[in-house]
């Protein structure tokens, strides 16, 4: 069994390790990287165009961002965190096609107004509370609100087709909304990385073992998934970004930070339309509200994609349940991840979620034409034939203790990290990808705090993240000449400036 030393191991072949990679790569040229992936391409697990939903998450049109509280007022403290953060991810790939670590942007990112759709009053009322608290932040200016049919039939024609005037509905607007092909960037920045000596890719290769060594360092053993021939790779730092197999990897490593976490595997599938002159008819990313028990990442939406250069137009996504905590995993994935120390989290959170276990049920028992009722709440005049059904990608929620024997079931994304930061996971789902740039600069912040605050390096490092995220160390929520002056190069330099 040979045996390599590195300086950091980037476990899983999607965004965030070519994010992570990316960064380091640009503040250390000297570290030695190496990337592994367990299937024969980058990018085709969840970062894959078709398996996930392609926004470039800002909170502009995503309802469950914005949710009401029980005086019935909007809370968008969560948005406002959120388009600060897509913002530095915006940055990042401005600063990267500048450099020529990235194509010219129409390869990965194009504009796609970003639209808020409701009916009925109370949901017009929210909306529209929604919309005067957003708007005049200035990270949300230029959001455009109107509930005059004849406004909206310009915005969504596809939506506001064979509607009855007397429709009580309304929407909001963001010109500069964006879709990504996030498969599509991660490849470019893949193949980036791939020009310097410093970087290895191991395509086929799984991790079988982490053991952490006396030393502090990490022994990861690697199986060829074509050979069967094993490898040892001995790491300073390791970083678990495989999406749904981040958990059963941060379970092998057997940190003490490990204890506690369950995974909630959820499935998607698409309403995919095969009709061409219909996708020309639609150009937005249309938004409702999700269903009552429905997890975040089922909220219905009419998207206009662009996934590997083509056009595409997608309703969805549809949920289901299975024990695969990747699409091209195992059927035992959940029941190997149970442990002494997760299953009561794990049994609690099954008890406390009812809501969500009907739904999902309800999902899976769906027909074709119980799904095309869906899309015509948001398409009236859609036609059967022209949809088919496409699976998309697999998210494994957070599960984690909460008192005593207690457990929570959480939608969002969360870092665990081992105490010396010597290995770090990313588990969790939405807002995901959209977010990289900021996610990649806290396991930074967390597992490489000495050389980016003390030592002869710290400076450097500093002022290097600064030129390639300017906003970095400084407040987009707070200053609104910073997002102002970034805003208007990163829209420029994007493509997105366009409406």
């Amino acid at each position: 069994m040979t045996t390599k030393e590195i300086d950091v191991l980037l476990v899983g072949g999607g965004v965030m390790s070519a994010t992570l990679g990316t960064l380091l790569n640009k503040l250390d040229p000297t570290l030695q990287l190496t990337m592994v992936e367990r299937l024969d391409l980058v990018a085709h697990e969840s970062t894959d165009g078709w398996n996930n939903a392609g926004t470039g998450h800002a909170g502009y049109c995503e309802l469950n961002y914005t949710p009401r509280n029980a005086d019935g007022d909007v809370e968008v403290e969560r948005a406002l965190a959120i388009n600060a953060n897509f913002e530095m991810s915006l940055q990042l790939w401005s600063a990267l096609i500048d450099s020529g670590d990235l194509p010219a942007p129409e390869n990965f990112i194009n504009t796609t107004p970003h639209i808020s759709f409701v009916w009925g009053e109370d949901n017009v009322d929210f909306l529209r509370k929604r919309w005067e608290k957003l708007s005049a932040h200035h990270l949300f200016q230029g959001m455009e609100y109107s509930e005059d049919h004849a406004v909206l039939r310009q915005w969504m024609p596809l939506v506001m087709e064979g509607r009855d005037a007397d429709d009580k509905i309304a929407a909001t607007r963001i010109a500069h909304g964006s879709d990504v092909d996030f498969g599509s960037l991660t490849r470019n920045l893949v193949s980036s990385l791939e020009n310097s000596d410093q970087f290895e890719l191991l395509l086929s290769h799984e991790v079988s073992e982490l053991k952490k060594r006396s030393d502090g360092r990490w022994n990861v053993n690697l199986k060829n998934r074509i050979t069967g021939k094993s490898k040892t790779i001995n790491a300073g730092f390791v970083f678990l970004g495989a999406g749904g197999g981040a958990l059963p990897l941060l379970q092998k490593s057997d940190i003490t930070e490990s204890q506690g976490y369950g995974g909630f595997p959820v499935s998607g599938q698409w309403l995919v339309c095969q009709d061409e002159e219909t996708i020309k008819q639609h150009h937005a990313k249309v938004y409702g509200k999700a269903a009552i028990g429905a997890p975040p990442m089922s909220v219905p939406h009419l998207d206009t994609r662009i996934i590997n250069g083509k056009p595409a137009l997608l309703f969805g996504p549809f949920a289901g349940f299975t024990t695969k905590f990747l699409k091209a995993g195992s059927k035992l994935d959940l029941f190997k991840s149970l442990r002494g120390n997760n299953l009561l989290p794990m049994m609690n959170v099954g008890v406390k979620n009812m809501d969500l276990t009907k739904y999902l049920i309800s999902e899976v028992m769906q027909s074709h034409e119980d799904r095309m009722n869906s899309l015509r709440e948001y398409f009236p005049q859609a036609i059967s034939e022209n949809w088919t059904l496409a699976d998309a990608g697999q998210r494994v929620q957070i599960i984690k203790k909460d008192g005593a024997n207690g457990g929570k079931l959480e939608f969002g994304t969360e870092l665990v990290a081992a105490k010396d930061g010597t290995l770090a996971a990313l588990l969790g789902a939405s807002p995901g990808a959209s977010v990289a740039a900021q996610a990649m600069i806290e396991v930074i912040e967390r597992c490489m705090a000495e050389r980016l605050n003390s030592g002869s390096q710290s400076a450097d490092w500093q002022v290097r993240l600064k030129e390639w995220i300017p906003s970095y160390g400084e407040s987009l929520i707070e200053n609104g000449e910073l997002l102002n002056r970034t805003r208007e190069k990163t829209l420029r330099t994007l493509g997105l400036a366009k409406a």
